[in-house]
């Protein structure tokens, strides 16, 4: 209730960001291996964007 209007931190959102593109890749990989790929590659920047804020 009290963390209604807490902002959420660059890395939290990064990383909500990160499980809803690799949730789009499985879901993408029964039906367009490409697009799953696609998809895969894009999780893959945002969890080096994740590490480097981390460092």
């Amino acid at each position: 209730m009290f963390g209604l209007f807490k902002k959420k931190s660059p890395i939290d959102k990064l990383q909500a960001e990160y499980k809803k593109l690799m949730e789009e890749s499985f879901r993408l990989s029964t039906t367009d291996r490409s697009a799953s790929d696609a998809k895969r590659a894009e999780a893959e920047e945002v969890a080096k964007q994740i590490e480097e804020l981390q460092a």
